[in-house]
């Protein structure tokens, strides 16, 4: 099994297939990282760990041993106050208004399987998975805080995910000022620090930068998870590439505030942490209460960024994601967002949906502007109420007659906001975020729901829930648009306010959980303004993402490149939109727009009454297509050929598990007068087999398309895309 206990040298090794993780108890009470990497026996790891002395400025807090000091000892969850000036995972305020703990190993437990993270989501193990879990109980004597670390590892998956219950053991009330999931100090700091940064419309980009002495760190304090930072940080060893070199990721199943970074210190050592954002946050424990830190999980590969991004997918696939539809094949859709947006009635819905039909998509989904009075973003919201002025036959009419035309209908919610101007609002203006006395801020016309009340809860359930029984209604879209400001609660006491943030993660979880598993026959996609809460929390509910409010297909190639990273395409919604594009102005091929799009859950979003007959005979090509390679997108592996953050190309493809088919896209973005040649390689396929290219009669080894590769494709015009479809060969 993955987990080995040394009980005389007091060391701890956790083995994945490829990896191994191992840190040992100093003194018999402080437990101290030893290594992290590729597989190893172990025979001396415990010689990894060097104490030596060093000048009074790092002061021991054991006189008896000059060369222990917490400043440079190695810490697998470091506290502050007792001789470690780096950042630390934890720190907890006391009565008497102190801050000092000094927490030391109590005992552990191995435990086969991995335990539920109560109220939050988490990644999982199913019967037969090795998976096990390590249970480190740390204590401080003074207070009676108990703090257990949980390391569960996956070994055939390759993850082992971090997580913290801290719990007040004493007589008197704590007061939690900062709990993140996991730290980790390595040996040096000869890294980069990778991060997924951008903004609405511009999700995701890649940055990538040299560790410098002193703290280099991301965070969102907007109540999400945001579109300006993802919950994602990763260290590459010098040198390290896409195919290449150590990789070690760090991701954050969570959807809120959160603060993940490095922290290289004097002695040119780095420590990397992440967890929920301390910034404003404080949690008060009484007696016998206890806090779980959301989960990190934490990923290394050999085999560069690459490696460490299909580790990622084939856990989030199948070990993140949840119910029918992490197995099943997803539908192509039409949206009508931007074909209609709040101007239509049910005739227009039905001929978008009956063209849909004809051209082979599956699934139409009625976006905004169906409910209350819902004419334009400034009213309704909250008012979960069909609008008879729009549909006078009601929802129900407009399903059948979108079934009858042997569609599935799907529909377009924003549950956790509120407008003004709504009859909720008007009934219940205590329901949403807010400090009273203070302006109320809006964005987007709206306010924040607050849902860590519970009537607020039951009120989202019950309305919810009903308008999904009206009628058979097969998927959701599940959106947010705007982030928490006057964070604040009606019903929560004083010492409790800065809680609210997290209460209110908490409390969506509860909304999530106790919906989906009431509908687990309805496809749910998660959205915030596009990717403004592309995370591993909101997959655990979801299984899919809207990945951008920005459809432009060159747009996409950055924000889905820089999506895949962490996340699998089988978590992207992708959509073929109008052009000129609505948010760049551009106008690109039919072609590539269907190129880019299906690569992810594949869709429309666009009135297909107004193509023209060349236009549908494309789209119908599209369509088919999917069909026959949507398996591949949806459960094969992924892998990046050509990055759009390096040049003017970009080409990616996706291989089966069985390496036996392959699908596989390149896009130039700017044209070139008379350009040179050139070619580009493939990857993940089987070097001893021969493809064959379908739809020509060209056959070619696997050993040649990966070493020697294929010619790039020339185009007349900017934007040009080409796809290849590679089947094994008998």
């Amino acid at each position: 099994m993955p987990i080995f206990y040394d009980m005389d040298k007091q060391l701890f090794h956790l083995q994945t297939c490829r990896t191994s993780y191992a840190f040992l108890l100093v003194h018999s009470k402080y437990p101290s990282h030893l290594y992290w990497g590729r597989r190893v026996r172990g025979r001396n790891l415990d010689a990894l760990l060097e104490l030596k002395e060093r000048a009074s400025f790092s002061p021991t807090p054991d006189p008896a041993d000059r060369r222990l000091s917490f400043d440079t000892l190695p810490h697998e969850y470091p506290g502050y106050g007792n001789s470690d000036f780096r950042m630390p995972a934890f720190q907890v305020q006391l009565p008497d208004g102190s801050t000092v703990s000094d927490l030391r190993y109590v005992t552990h437990r191995i435990i086969d399987g991995k335990p539920e993270l109560p109220g939050l989501p988490a990644t999982y193990a199913e019967d037969g998975d090795a998976v096990q879990t390590l249970v480190l109980t740390l204590r401080d004597e003074r207070t009676g805080l108990t703090v257990d670390l949980s390391y569960s590892v996956f070994e055939e998956l390759d993850a082992i995910t971090r997580s913290v219950r801290l719990t007040n053991g004493g007589t008197e009330p704590l007061k939690l000022l900062r709990a993140l999931s996991m730290s980790l100090d390595f040996a040096h700091d000869r890294f980069d620090l990778l991060q997924l940064s951008g903004s609405w419309a511009r999700e995701r980009d890649l940055f990538r930068s040299r560790l410098r002495p002193g703290l280099q760190a991301i965070e969102s304090r907007r109540g999400s998870s945001s579109h300006m930072q993802n919950p994602f940080i990763a260290l590459l060893a010098e040198g390290a590439t896409e195919d290449y070199g150590d990789v070690y990721g760090a991701s954050f199943v969570y959807s809120g505030n959160f603060l993940a970074g490095v922290e290289v210190d004097q002695f040119r050592t780095a420590r990397m942490f992440m967890g929920i954002n301390p910034f404003d946050f404080s949690w008060h424990l009484d007696a016998g209460e206890s806090f779980q830190t959301p989960e990190a999980v934490l990923v290394y590969s050999a085999e560069g960024l690459g490696g460490m991004s299909r580790i990622y997918h084939d856990l989030y696939r199948s070990r993140l994601c949840r119910g029918r539809f992490r197995d099943e094949a997803r539908p192509i859709l039409v949206n009508n967002w931007e074909a209609t947006y709040f101007d239509f009635d049910a005739d227009k819905i039905e001929a978008i949906a009956r063209q849909g039909k004809e051209l082979g998509i599956e699934l139409f989904v009625l976006d905004d502007g169906w409910f209350g009075k819902r004419d334009d973003d400034t009213t309704s919201l909250g008012d979960w109420f069909v609008d008879r002025k729009k549909l006078p036959l009601g929802l129900e009419d407009l399903v059948r007659r979108v079934k009858e035309l042997g569609m599935q209908f799907g529909l377009w919610f924003e549950p956790e906001m509120i407008s003004p101007e709504s009859e909720l609002y008007r009934a219940h203006p205590d329901w949403c975020l807010h400090v009273e006395g203070r302006h109320r801020t809006t964005g987007r016309n709206q306010l924040v729901l607050d849902l860590s009340r519970q009537d607020v809860r039951d009120y989202l359930v019950q309305t919810i829930g009903g308008i999904l029984e009206s009628a058979p209604i097969t998927y959701v879209k599940w959106d947010m648009n705007r982030n928490m400001t006057e964070i604040g609660s009606a019903l929560l006491p004083p010492h409790r306010q800065r809680e609210t943030a997290h209460r209110y993660m908490l409390g969506l979880y509860e909304v999530l959980e106790r919906i989906t598993s009431a509908f687990p026959h309805i496809l749910f996609e998660s959205c915030s303004g596009g990717g403004g809460r592309f995370d591993p929390g909101m997959l655990y509910y979801m299984p899919q993402t809207w990945t951008s409010d920005n459809t432009d297909a060159i747009a996409r190639l950055r924000i889905q490149y820089g999506t895949s990273i962490v996340y699998p395409v089988s978590s992207m919604g992708a959509h073929v939109s109008a052009v000129p594009n609505h948010q760049v102005g551009r106008v690109t091929p039919l072609a590539t727009r269907g190129n880019v799009a299906m690569s992810g859950n594949f869709g429309y979003e666009l009135d297909l009454t107004r193509f023209t007959e060349e236009e549908k005979i494309e789209v119908a090509r599209q369509v088919a297509l999917y069909k026959e390679i949507r398996h591949l997108v949806q459960f094969g592996d992924f892998y990046r050929l050509l990055s759009p953050f390096e040049g003017n190309d970009a080409a990616w493809m996706m291989v089966s598990k069985d390496k036996r088919e392959a699908f596989v896209v390149f896009v130039t973005v700017l044209n070139e007068a008379h350009p040179p040649l050139g070619r580009f390689r493939l990857k993940g396929l089987d070097p001893d087999r021969n493809y064959r290219l379908v739809d020509t009669d060209q056959i070619y080894g696997g050993d040649e398309l990966m070493f020697a590769g294929l010619p790039k494709p020339l185009f007349r015009s900017d934007f040009g895309s080409k796809i290849y479809r590679l089947k094994a060969v008998e």
